[in-house]
């Protein structure tokens, strides 16, 4: 054996030797403790189960927006009113939406801001415990949605529940509550989308009937009535019209 082997020999048998002894010597990390930073009741909440709930609170946010406030009727007499002018995809979809998201931000407003005032400010601020401040914030939307729901749509669904006369509205449960909200604003829409129909049905039946009486039979009533509707939705002022009134619809 050379003398470079054997000093290469020494040398490993020395780290061998040494790798306790560093192992020994070198920084123990801390066990990382159980992260818990809120409750339920009165079990404990861990940040990634409470990241869960959170992320899953937002999936539902859309269709909160669809069945909790105004915007189902608002979207529907939209939609109505553009199939009763005739016009096809114009305004298109977008529009439409958009429009129906901001009048429902105007319709929802006053009853945001009581929730905010009554329950949820002052949680935040934290001068309330979050079981009161949910039911004071959630009250001023159940009082909007028992304003619109109809009798016979809240017995249904309540028979359907099982459940018999409510003593008051505060003993309607929830899921009751939002089920018949839902039906009775389409019942609402249609009706109002009923009473926009009309007119632009009597001018397709005139076209139709001038149209027969001519003997022009291959014309299409349709195209001829559709500049005849536009301009008489812009000579009423229709939007500001039919949005006036859909506002003033929720009492």
């Amino acid at each position: 054996m050379t003398a470079r082997s054997r000093r290469l020999a020494v040398l490993v048998a020395a780290l061998c030797l040494s790798m306790p002894m560093l192992a020994l010597a070198a920084p123990q990390l801390p066990a990382l403790p159980d992260v818990t930073v809120g409750r339920i009741g009165e079990a404990p909440v861990s940040l990634p189960l409470q990241t869960l709930l959170l992320m899953t609170a937002i999936t539902l946010i859309p269709s909160m927006l669809l069945v909790l406030t105004a915007f189902t009727r608002i979207i529907v007499v939209l939609a109505l009113l553009r199939q009763a002018l005739g016009t096809g995809q114009t305004p298109s979809n977008q529009v439409l939406v958009g429009l129906a998201l901001f009048l429902t931000a105007l319709v929802m407003t006053p009853v945001w801001e009581a929730a905010w005032r009554a329950g949820f400010g002052p949680w935040l601020d934290g001068t309330l415990d979050f079981r009161s401040a949910w039911d004071l914030g959630t009250a001023p939307l159940r009082a909007f949605m028992l304003a619109q729901v109809r009798e016979t749509d809240l017995m249904t669904f309540a028979g359907l529940a099982g459940h018999g006369a409510y003593a008051g509205p505060d003993e309607v449960p929830f899921q009751v509550l939002v089920a018949s909200f839902v039906t009775s604003e389409l019942k609402t829409a249609f009706e109002i989308g009923f009473l926009i129909f009309i007119p632009f049905i009597i001018i397709d039946l005139v076209v139709a009937s001038v149209l027969m009486s001519m003997g022009m039979m291959m014309l299409s009533p349709m195209l001829v009535s559709a500049p005849f509707k536009i301009l008489l939705f812009v000579l009423v002022d229709g939007w500001v019209l039919t949005v006036g009134t859909l506002a003033a619809s929720f009492n």
